[in-house]
């Protein structure tokens, strides 16, 4: 798939998030810190200093203006970034109606912020 051919568009942001790696029991194997690159409905692409393996589910908390949403999803890939950093692109699934709200209102407010110039 090319980027051309994305389902939904995607759009820089930068926020801090935390993550947790999920087994197959939903048992928590690993925590970390990171922050989103872009968003889009269909997933997330965030930069952490350590790679997240793509064998597990991965819970990530973003926080969205004065809401926080926890969004589940897969690694779809994990390659080396900028600065000894990498970079996950993050597949959603199962996301319910409110956390998709939720993240279709941030990246509408986001997407006008950007087009009037106060979103850099």
């Amino acid at each position: 798939m090319t980027f051309k051919d994305r389902k939904y568009k995607r759009i820089d942001s930068l926020n801090l998030i935390s993550y947790n790696t999920l087994d197959k029991k939903g048992d928590v194997l690993t925590q970390g810190m990171g922050r989103t690159l872009n968003v889009s409905q269909g997933g997330i692409l965030i930069g952490t200093h350590t790679p997240i393996d793509a064998r597990f589910v991965i819970l990530v908390a973003i926080g969205f203006k004065e809401k926080v949403v926890d969004i589940k999803g897969k690694v779809v890939y994990t390659r080396e970034g900028k600065e000894d950093k990498y970079e996950s692109g993050i597949e959603f699934s199962n996301i319910d109606e409110v956390t998709l709200q939720a993240l279709n209102n941030y990246i509408e407010a986001f997407q006008k912020l950007k087009e009037s110039g106060k979103a850099d």
